[in-house]
């Protein structure tokens, strides 16, 4: 991408999301997911790491939220409520954990340093020579634990709810406020008044009584708890009334609503995260911080924790992010943070983000891609299935780069083009799916997608008809079972599985009969079904049943072949064989990387991306997987003679 792309790009990219933050933060509207808006916002802070002098003040990356509503009254935080900056991978953790220890000189500071130089030096000055040597010993710990160490991080669960501060006078509540832009807020004290976790007054706390004089603020996030949640839904269904659309949305419209009856009527709930103090030596770290809020009488998450590695924490964060449905609240990944404040204070702020914490994000159940191009696969009963194929993109934890679009008028719908900017999203966590593209960041060029222009540019040979009162475009002169019989037929034949006895004939009768809907149907095939047929006997049908179950290990290019993907004789199966080696490496292989395959051009690499991306043929895939057929890993074999060629002439 040249400087000018990157330019048009980042202009597109802050528009959408400052258009989301006014609807999400302003308007308590939800135009698009949360994870998607992650998505964005990800690549935009890329775009903008990359071409640093692109960076505006008025960028996205360069502050917290949107504004606050104008219906309450403004307060302006006495410390702003900072955002965190996102990572997606242990990798960018270890990064993250790298720049601190860069800034903190070696990795030791503060009082961890201190115990240590303390225990160190025992024994230096004074003492009898084995005591010296074990100060010598102690100092080389000391030198092995500076290059290995890390802070001690402090790890908890990211809460989606509204962020709000608490702020006691004497141990009194007084206001309450919104996050608002990070510096200005919105007072909403007489609705969280109604919120029955947040007392009203903080109960004594003996151990520590300067938190019951002066001012304290406390900060975290008004939530409402699935259970909950699920009920007023339900309350709602049975009423004929429309359905909300998700905890978080509902939590931040009921706390901006001008009645606390109705505030109260909805229950919510506060987790606190943060203690803030006029001398943050009161609050030394964030694990005192949480014993604290509990302690005068609020909520703060129990599965918090302290981490002195990176595995342990990532340990953690995996927890959750498998564990996260047993929650009671929702969450998309974990906050991380220097567990030391006065060593986290001394990290500062970069733009509008402090070095010392970051939000590790889960896996996106939806995220953002641009689509590549749209490629159309001939399934095995002759419909034209129209593909997205996109920029690789991690959708609930798995590299997703295809999607099914289904037909034109769902193109029509969605006004999916070629060069669009598309939100992608997991159906039952398994097929990927398009949701709905972003017409803002569309680029000038992008042409609505004409299928009957694209059948005839990718088929020139074929000719295909639209049934009137159907969806989907055919091919013309065939039938369903023509090409069933066709594609059973091809499986089995010598160039492919070489299945003895399963000729022309034969498949015609069990397609005729209902016995195969699809080449991984003949699998199923036992001895009864076919003696029921006036074709087979029982050594006849004894030696099909036979034949077909020796064909459950077929090798790679034999098995590739044997699929019937369009342009793809047997010596492109081989090619493919040998290059990817798995049937599974090729299931997941990009548009460039069957390009990089010598002999494969950009139409037969399209045919087979088509091929994998249909949907029924995914679900042949897995059809032929659960009746036991694995095609051999291939296996190369090298020789004295490879890579030799001999042309033979003459008698």
């Amino acid at each position: 991408m040249t400087k000018a792309q990157a330019a048009e790009r980042i202009q597109k990219l802050r528009g959408q999301i400052n258009d989301y933050r006014y609807h999400y933060h302003v308007l308590d509207q939800s135009i698009m997911s949360e994870a998607a808006a992650d998505s964005l916002k990800h690549e935009l802070s890329q775009l903008e790491a990359e071409y640093p002098e692109l960076i505006t003040p008025d960028s996205p990356t360069q502050r917290v939220a949107g504004k606050p509503s104008d219906r309450f009254a403004k307060v302006r935080h006495t410390r702003p409520m900072i955002s965190l900056n996102d990572v997606f991978s242990r990798e960018e953790v270890e990064a993250w954990a790298t720049r601190i220890n860069k800034l903190l000189k070696g990795g030791i500071t503060g009082r961890a340093e201190d115990k240590l130089v303390e225990q160190a030096s025992v024994g230096s000055d004074t003492g009898s020579a084995e005591e010296k040597d074990s100060v010598r010993e102690r100092e080389t710990s000391l030198s092995a634990a500076k290059a290995d160490y890390i802070p001690e991080l402090f790890a908890d669960t990211k809460m989606d709810g509204l962020a709000c501060s608490l702020i006691y006078i004497d141990g009194v509540l007084t206001q309450a406020v919104t996050r608002g832009d990070g510096q200005v807020g919105e007072d909403v004290t007489m609705n969280v008044r109604t919120i029955d976790s947040i007392p009203l007054r903080l109960r004594p706390y003996p151990e520590h009584p300067e938190f019951l004089q002066g001012r304290t603020e406390i900060r975290g996030e008004i939530v409402m708890l699935k259970a909950t949640f699920a009920a007023l839904n339900a309350a709602n269904e049975a009423e004929g009334k429309p359905l909300f659309m998700n905890p978080r949305n509902l939590a931040a419209g009921t706390i901006r609503q001008l009645d606390p009856a109705l505030v109260a009527a909805r229950p919510l709930n506060f987790f606190a995260y943060d203690l803030l103090r006029d001398d943050p030596a009161e609050v030394p770290t964030n694990s005192f911080a949480y014993d604290t809020i509990r302690a005068l009488g609020l909520a703060a998450n129990r599965k918090a924790a302290v981490f002195t590695t990176l595995d342990r924490l990532m340990a953690f964060i995996g927890h959750w992010d498998e564990a996260r449905q047993e929650l009671p609240f929702n969450t998309d990944g974990t906050v991380i943070k220097v567990n030391d404040r006065a060593v986290f204070a001394r990290l500062g702020i970069v733009g509008k983000a402090p070095r010392g914490a970051v939000a590790y994000k889960y896996p996106a159940e939806e995220a953002t891609t641009i689509v590549k191009d749209i490629v159309i696969s001939i399934g095995r009963t002759g419909a034209a299935t129209p593909i997205a194929t996109f920029d690789p993109v991690v959708v609930a934890g798995t590299t997703v780069q295809h999607a099914s679009l289904h037909n034109a008028d769902e193109i029509a719908r969605l006004d999916i083009r070629v060069g669009d900017t598309v939100i992608i999203y997991k159906a039952g966590d398994i097929i990927p799916k398009v949701l709905e593209s972003l017409p803002k960041l569309r680029p000038k060029s992008a042409k609505p997608f004409d299928m009957e222009a694209e059948l005839a540019r990718q088929y020139p040979e074929l000719e295909f008809v639209r049934p009137e009162g159907e969806v989907v475009y055919r091919l013309a002169h065939t039938s369903g079972p023509l090409l069933l019989k066709k594609a059973v037929e091809h499986y089995a034949s010598k160039s492919a599985l070489d299945i003895d006895t399963l000729g022309e004939k034969n498949v015609i009768a069990l397609v005729d009969a209902g016995l195969v809907q699809d080449p991984a149907d003949i699998y199923r095939l036992t001895k009864d079904d076919l003696l029921k047929l006036d074709r087979f006997a029982d050594i006849s049908a004894q030696k099909l049943v036979d034949a077909i179950q020796a064909a459950k290990t077929p090798e790679l290019p034999r098995f590739i072949y044997g699929l019937g993907i369009r342009h793809v004789g047997s010596q492109t199966a081989v090619d493919l064989a040998e290059a990817f080696g798995s049937l599974e490496a090729l299931q997941h292989a990009t548009l460039e990387d069957l390009e990089a395959v010598e002999g494969i051009g950009h139409v037969v690499a399209e045919s087979i991306l088509a091929w994998f991306s249909t949907e029924e043929n995914q679900e042949l895939l897995g059809k032929f997987e659960a009746l036991g057929v694995k095609p051999q890993v291939f296996h190369k074999i090298e020789g004295k003679l490879s890579g030799v060629t001999f042309v033979i002439t003459g008698t």
